[in-house]
Parts: C-alpha cells; structure tokens; sequence
C-alpha cells in the first residue's frame, strides 16, 4: 500500500529532474565553452525588425542572451525565451551557433499538462535550420500530434532566436 502511493510522487518527481538548468541546457548546446550574460531591450525599431524577421509575435521587448566563447572565439548564442503555451508558460533555450543556424532548442521549463510536453527527439528536429520560410510546421518542422500548440509556441520562438542572433549580430558567415 505505502509503494502505490508512493510511486506517483517518484513518478513526478522524475518529471521535473527531466528538464536540465539553464547552465546545463547551455553547456549542451556549447560544450567546453564559456557565458557572459547579455540582455538586449528591443528598441521599437529592432522590435519591428526581429518580429518581422521572425514572422511571430514578441512576447515582450526584453530577452536574455548569453554569448558562448571557447578560446576568445564567438561560439553562438543561446537565447532564453520564455512564452505562453495555452495557459501556462514555457522557458526554451535557442541556441544559435555562430554560422546563424539553430545548434539547439531545449526546454527548461514547461507549466502546462506533460501529455503537452514535447520530447526531446521532436525537438532535435530544428538541429541546423536557419531563419527561412521552411522553418515552420508542415514544412522543414513536422507536427507534434495532441500538442499543436506547443509546436506552434517552439517554432516560434526558434524564429524569435535566429532573428534576435540576425539583428544583434548579423548575417551567418
């Protein structure tokens, strides 16, 4: 008896040790090398570029960046985006490598119901796309079935990343 209830709560317990910290999301996205925080406060005329580059809307004009150098050399940059789903809030690290490609997308938080919750196999997906018209769902990015939303709300907010990393640091190389 003690086991049967115990058990949901291991089971959720291993939920939320699931999604890694911002320093490990990081760390995956560019290993071996280090960040220094950045915050960019769009001016409205960056706010209408990256929403115009992105095709989606902004969740607010603040965003938080760090830069990853390995041996004084720009990696890329992971981008902290954090959206509405439905109801509930995601927290999505975007990792733009310094070629203006996704090197990473990872969720580091996600408040809506886990059957909505994207798994990390679908997330690989946006592994090396770049800021195009097939960066969208049913073209380069196949729908999640029972999760349109949280397809629609990543995608998103890759767009969102790769053209903060177009306005802030240029075309890729």
């Amino acid at each position: 008896m003690i086991r049967l209830r115990m058990l949901p709560l291991f089971a959720f317990a291993s939920l939320l040790q699931a999604l890694p910290t911002q320093t490990q999301a990081l760390q995956l996205a560019f290993p071996g090398c280090t960040f220094t925080r950045k915050e960019f406060f769009l001016t409205d005329a960056q706010a209408a570029e990256v929403k115009a580059l992105a095709k989606a809307d902004l969740p607010g004009l603040w965003f938080v960046g760090y830069e990853a150098r390995k041996d004084g050399h720009l990696e890329g940059v992971g981008f902290f985006d954090t959206h509405r789903v439905r109801t509930e809030n995601e927290t999505a690290l975007v990792a733009v490598g310094a070629d203006g490609k996704l090197k990473r997308v990872e969720v580091i938080a996600f408040r809506e119901p886990q059957d909505y919750a994207p798994r990390q196999a679908w997330v690989d997906q946006f592994q090396g796309k770049g800021l195009d018209d097939s960066l969208s769902l049913k073209r380069s990015i196949r729908p999640l079935a029972g999760a349109t939303l949280t397809a629609h709300a990543l995608t998103d907010a890759s767009r969102r990343g790769l053209a903060l990393w177009k306005t802030f640091y240029g075309t890729s190389k």
